[in-house]
């Protein structure tokens, strides 16, 4: 697939799919107007700048929100596949503070697909550094499924 072919699937699906996302709806989303691009080795890139709103320690972005960045870049990669997929494990590594009103380079890519199950990588820079590291599972849905509950099969192992 072409990087090309790639970002036309990620902004479809992300419409259809999310089109009220809490990270990246064009107007009321955590960085209002965040575009993931795909890359030659179709990884997604994005930039935002968290403000003051989305602090936790004083000039301090939260760690929640760093969180949201990263599954956030992990789903829209995933999209660029041509994938839809639910969350089953996010795991966040924190290596240094991130200031407020700084701008965030995220990155995410693909580790390793099988069958319905995917693991994905992320991370945030700023400053030229990374300062944040993300690892999760995802599990396949169906084209317009809807998260439905404890009735689903669990993430399994990759």
């Amino acid at each position: 697939m072409k990087n090309s072919e790639a970002q036309a699937c990620l902004d479809a699906l992300r419409q259809g799919e999310h089109p009220a996302c809490i990270l990246c709806n064009p107007s009321e989303g955590l960085c209002p107007g965040i575009r993931f691009c795909v890359a030659d080795d179709l990884s997604v890139h994005a930039r935002c700048c968290c403000d003051d709103r989305f602090q936790g320690r004083e000039g301090l972005v939260s760690g929640g929100v760093l969180a949201l960045l990263l599954d956030g870049a992990m789903t829209n990669c995933l999209f660029a596949h041509g994938k839809r997929a639910l969350t089953g494990e996010l795991t966040v590594r924190y290596l240094h503070p991130v200031v407020t009103n700084r701008p965030i380079d995220i990155v995410a890519r693909i580790v390793r697909a099988r069958r319905r199950l995917y693991l994905t990588e992320g991370t945030l820079s700023q400053d030229g550094r990374t300062v944040v590291l993300a690892t999760a599972k995802f599990m396949a849905t169906p084209a317009g499924s809807e998260a439905t509950g404890p009735g689903d099969a669990p993430i399994a192992s990759l």
